[in-house]
């Protein structure tokens, strides 16, 4: 394997590694667009409405699934640093059953709580049997988002961002087909666009498990003895509890935010929804370089390069700055009419505009966040990172209820603006602590000697 991130210009590396990142993230985002975009013109603002009132629950499982792949990327790229390359296979066997395992177990119980759990969140009525049918279907495909982003995981460990990218490019065109022949040919409904979604997951599963078996020999596991690992189940969980925890924190903490953003009505639903579709695209570039960063610096923190770790943190940081800006100036620009192909009313396209008008500002410290972020976790500090990302979310709680009544539903957009003023002040602090502590520990080595 000689995806090495250790050597080379910076710019470089970053650049390279991370585009593929961006572009499956961006594709990725497609599954979701796809349905919203073809039942938001074909079922009307209702059906829209139904499916962006359960997103937040069903982002509870997948960001739990992907905050603990991104701790297995972590330990896979310092393995990899330290040249064990042959501790990989191990650790991508033990996690391929046990976030499957898992998993699967949820799914199977998920679903008849679903009509439950909506009525907690105080889903609208007129939505609330359409968000049901749709997440009930969606529940099927969860087990495969957890294969797949654990072998992807580990594929972004070893420097090779490509396979992610290549899979989720092919699936992407397979689910908007799918979308078009179930809801808009077969009349399916918000059904059709969930059944879409669940079996072009499958597809990308058993893609990138081909493209892994294929090209990484290193990496191909039989099932038997010593196929789960209690070691790697430890190493794992010291770096994947941490995001995954904040994760499912987040994500109930989404769902508490759900509930406070329906008491609003169905019209601010499907605006806000909406206009989160777009800023998660929007924003993967941030998200996507913040994760190429902590890869980078983990490789160079398992080589024992340090320096090179920070420098990566400088010049991504400036990288991810001008991003930023970037992104500002499209949201500003374009927000509008992104929303407005959903088949939204006209009343809603203006709700969601002033939502960007709120947030898009704020994107460059949101990014200088995720830069400080993937330094941090590069660099093994995982726990922290997760407790940053708890604190923040409590920011954003406690900001919505207490402004409602002086912003009303832009108090959306104005409180996580907030909560990422309140991260990105908590990463700073941090990093110049532990650089204070790196400090003193030289002091105390050039003493002794």
């Amino acid at each position: 394997m000689k995806h090495d991130l250790t050597q080379g210009n910076i710019v470089k590396v970053l650049t390279l590694f991370t585009i593929p990142l961006i572009l499956s993230g961006l594709f990725q985002q497609m599954f979701n667009w796809a349905d919203a975009f073809i039942v938001g013109n074909i079922e009307g603002e209702l059906a829209l409405g139904g499916i962006g009132a359960v997103t937040s629950l069903y982002n509870l499982f997948v960001t739990v699934i992907v905050g603990f792949a991104s701790g297995i990327s972590i330990l896979a790229a310092q393995q990899h640093g330290m040249g064990k390359t042959k501790q990989l296979k191990g650790i991508l066997s033990t996690f391929v059953l046990l976030l499957g395992g898992v998993f699967g177990v949820i799914a199977i119980f998920g679903a008849p709580l679903t009509k439950d759990i909506l009525t907690l969140l105080d889903t609208p009525a007129s939505i609330f049997d359409i968000g049901k049918e749709y997440l009930q279907i969606l529940f099927i495909g969860i087990p495969f988002l957890a294969v797949y982003n654990t072998y992807s995981a580990v594929l972004r460990g070893i420097g090779d961002s490509k396979a992610a990218f290549l899979s989720v490019l092919v699936c992407s065109v397979f689910n908007i087909v799918l979308d078009l022949v179930f809801v808009a040919a077969l009349q399916y409904g918000v059904a059709g666009a969930a059944a879409a979604t669940v079996i072009s997951q499958a597809a990308m599963t058993i893609f990138v498990v081909s493209y892994t078996i294929r090209k990484y020999p290193v990496l191909r596991f039989h099932f038997g003895k010593g196929i789960v690992c209690r070691s790697f189940i430890l190493a794992g969980a010291k770096f994947s509890l941490p995001p995954a925890i904040q994760s499912g924190a987040g994500s109930v903490g989404n769902l508490i935010l759900q509930r406070f953003m329906n008491g609003f009505g169905e019209q601010t639903v499907a605006a806000i929804t909406t206009a989160y579709r777009v800023d998660s695209a929007v924003l993967l570039p941030v998200i996507n370089f913040g994760s190429g960063i902590a890869t980078v610096v983990a490789q160079n923190i398992g080589a024992g390069n340090q320096i090179r770790a920070r420098k990566v943190l400088k010049t991504g940081s400036i990288m991810m700055a001008i991003v930023s800006l970037c992104l500002t100036g499209l949201v500003i620009l374009a927000g509008k009419y992104l929303i407005a192909i959903f088949g939204l009313s006209a009343e809603s396209v203006e709700i969601g505009k002033s939502f960007f008008y709120t947030i898009a500002a704020c994107y460059v410290i949101y990014g200088l966040a995720m830069a400080l972020r993937g330094y941090l976790e590069g660099t093994g500090d995982m726990l922290f990172s997760g407790i940053a990302g708890i604190t923040s979310l409590c920011a954003r709680i406690i900001a919505s209820y207490a402004f409602a009544s002086r912003f009303g539903n832009m108090v959306i957009g104005y409180a996580e603006a907030f909560s990422w003023i309140v991260l990105l002040a908590i990463y700073f602090v941090r990093f110049l602590l532990a650089g204070q502590t790196n400090k003193r520990c030289h002091a105390s080595q050039s003493s002794l000697l």
